[in-house]
């Protein structure tokens, strides 16, 4: 919650909060510049000035780190320096905490690293990503036993899970002896046939310090014996800013040893945590599920019934239902009878015989109308058929035809009604008073054969 513009801060609070601004702001950085003021006291730390044409900053190593730098530090060199910016509190100054420090002719070094790293990734080396069994069966450390990697690394391993079976493998992790040490370790450890793969595991380790002192774990025959291990190897070298090729040779990196033996370990306090709240859980759903159950032996205890009251139960049914059935038999018998009796009477009231009888006497009354009205009726249709039949032959074309009148006809049967209707050649059909005759058309000038005119 920021405070109000009236409240003064301290120069403690302020300079705390510039100190917590400036370290979550910048984290590790690079500064190049020239070395100036470097003092040592016998504390063992070393203070300087990194100044520019324009500018300069006041720096510190401490001595936890100045033993790790190979690189003098002298007024005038002109270096490379990664660290983090900080407040000193009690006066408020404004500092590099120096971490590592390189000489800043270090370009080429860092360019032929550059080459060797490509070349070696276009080849494959860094292609290695098998898993780490966690915890392994059997881990063996390869590191200098004297350094503050292997006392980082073992109490780690002794805070998370001391029950590893951990041998530490001596090399020297920095000069010429280095790389062939290294090399020689890792051969004699895949030599051993009663390592497997799958359940033991090679962590290859050192502290910090300069590209200098780093240099030996970016050697290619290093990395190449890296690639070719047949235990997988997990490689912490140097800080969280420190790349080595070993590290990309290696099926697994860690940013430092003590994240290495972490990655490699469970935490003993996590899982012995983990089984507490899965316990808790277990005896919470126990003893829910024994809850439930005694709940529901609670019920079914109460549904239960001694067998002879459920027979009896029954038998109270039974007798229910046989009542119900002679009352539902003795009601249909009553309404069957009342039924039967209304039949009766109306049958008495009524009966076949006379019903008969009656029907029969309009069977005859309905036989002498008929008898009588039939004839006229017949009378009567065939004088009106007669009637009809004369006045359609009035109207009919065939009694035209009787007459000497005759309908022509062409091929599809439509009749001929003008001569420019039918052309000479045509076939027309004459229909007559009785029969037909089939004609042909002449021209108009065609002589016609004797034959015909002797018909005609």
């Amino acid at each position: 919650m920021p405070l109000p513009t009236d409240m003064p801060l301290s120069v403690s609070e302020l300079n705390r909060s510039a100190r917590q601004l400036l370290e979550g702001r910048f984290g590790d950085i690079w500064v190049e510049g020239e070395l100036s003021g470097v003092s040592r006291p016998s504390s063992g730390h070393v203070y300087f000035t990194l100044k520019d044409e324009h500018a300069q900053l006041r720096g510190a190593l401490f001595r936890s780190r100045a033993r790790f730098v190979g690189a003098p530090m002298r007024d005038g060199d002109r270096v490379k320096v990664r660290g983090r910016l900080s407040v000193f509190e009690p006066r408020g100054d404004y500092q590099l905490i120096a971490e590592a420090v390189q000489a800043a002719g270090l370009g080429e070094l860092l360019a032929a690293y550059e080459r060797l790293k490509s070349r070696l990734d276009s080849e494959g080396v860094f292609a290695n990503a098998r898993p780490l069994a966690c915890p392994p069966r059997h881990l063996l450390i390869i590191t200098s036993p004297t350094g503050a990697a292997i006392r980082d690394v073992l109490a780690v391993l002794a805070a998370r899970w001391p029950m590893v079976n951990v041998t530490l493998i001596p090399v020297a992790v920095q000069g010429r002896e280095a790389v062939p040490a290294m090399i020689s370790a890792l051969g004699l450890l895949n030599r051993q046939a009663n390592l497997d793969p799958d359940r033991d595991a090679i962590l290859l380790t050192r502290g910090g310090g300069s590209l200098e002192d780093l240099w030996a774990f970016n050697d290619e025959h290093l990395a190449r014996a890296i690639f070719h291990s047949r235990l997988p190897i997990m490689s912490a070298v140097g800080h969280e800013v420190d790349a080595t090729l070993a590290d990309f040779a290696a099926d697994a990196r860690a940013p430092t040893p003590s994240a290495g033996a972490a990655r490699l370990v469970p935490d003993r306090h996590d899982l012995t945590h983990r089984l507490e709240v899965l316990q808790a859980r277990l005896v919470r759903a126990i003893q829910s599920r024994l809850d439930a159950e005694g709940q529901r032996l609670d019920h079914q205890r109460a549904r239960l019934r001694h067998p002879g009251e459920k027979l009896e139960h029954r038998r109270q049914a039974l007798a229910q239902l046989a009542g119900r059935l002679t009352r539902a038999l003795q009601a249909r018998l009553t309404e069957a009878s009342r039924h039967q009796a209304q039949l009766k009477r109306r049958l008495t009231a009524h009966p076949p015989g006379r019903q008969l009888a009656l029907a029969e006497r309009r069977l005859e009354a309905a036989s002498q109308r008929l008898s009588i009205a039939a004839p006229r009726a017949l009378v009567r249709h065939r004088e009106r058929l007669t009637a009809v039949a004369r006045e359609l032959h009035a109207v009919s074309p065939l009694a035209v035809l009787g007459r000497g009148y005759a309908i022509l006809e062409d091929k599809q049967a439509r009749v001929v009604r003008r001569a420019d209707d039918a052309a000479p050649g045509d076939r027309l059909t004459a229909r007559l008073g009785e029969g037909r005759l089939t004609l042909e058309v002449l021209p108009d000038d065609a002589d016609i054969p004797a034959a015909k005119r002797s018909n005609q």
